[in-house]
């Protein structure tokens, strides 16, 4: 365990730098890294690991801690949010900063157009991801389909389709 904690805390660290959109971004690379790379996790383990953390009230980050307890313990979910929070927490105050100053400048405004794109990717992937395990299942198709459809066609409270998932699982369709 002791080994784990400093590649944990810097692999949160990297990972910080590329939670655009939000800390639920990063998913994706960080089940390649805990699951795939160091078997530190099952998937089923992490999934639940997000699950449970997205069902509580708080911050989308609480994943992050949930997982590094996972992991490690209460150390390592102090490693993950560490690393999770110092890098990300310094460069928004230091860009926060800048870009107020010059939020009228070409190069702002296109910078910030470009973030669009780029956010609705990775949470594509980490949706993608986190759907994996009942992929398998037409009313899982279904219902990933008409949650996309309806969140990207309507401005529906998100609550909707989460509900309507909690409820197809409590029946067992998904």
């Amino acid at each position: 365990m002791i080994d784990t904690l400093p590649w944990l805390f810097l692999h949160c660290l990297t990972l910080s730098l590329l939670a655009i959109g939000g800390a639920v971004a990063t998913v994706p690379e960080l089940h390649r890294h805990v699951v795939i790379e160091h078997g530190w996790l099952s998937d089923a383990d992490f999934t639940g690991s997000v699950a449970l953390a997205q069902a509580a009230p708080g911050p989308n980050l609480l994943f992050v801690a949930v997982v590094g307890y996972n992991v490690a313990g209460l150390a390592g979910a102090l490693a993950a949010m560490s690393g999770m929070l110092l890098p990300s927490t310094a460069l928004t105050l230091v860009v926060s900063r800048w870009g107020s100053r010059r939020r009228d400048t070409r190069g702002v405004r296109a910078f910030v157009a470009g973030l669009a794109p780029v956010t609705l990717g990775l949470v594509l992937a980490t949706g993608w991801l986190l759907a994996q395990p009942t992929l398998q299942q037409p009313a899982a198709w279904a219902l990933v389909l008409g949650t996309v459809l309806l969140a990207w066609r309507t401005r529906l409270n998100p609550l909707w389709p989460i509900a309507a998932g909690a409820l197809a699982g409590a029946l067992g369709w998904v």
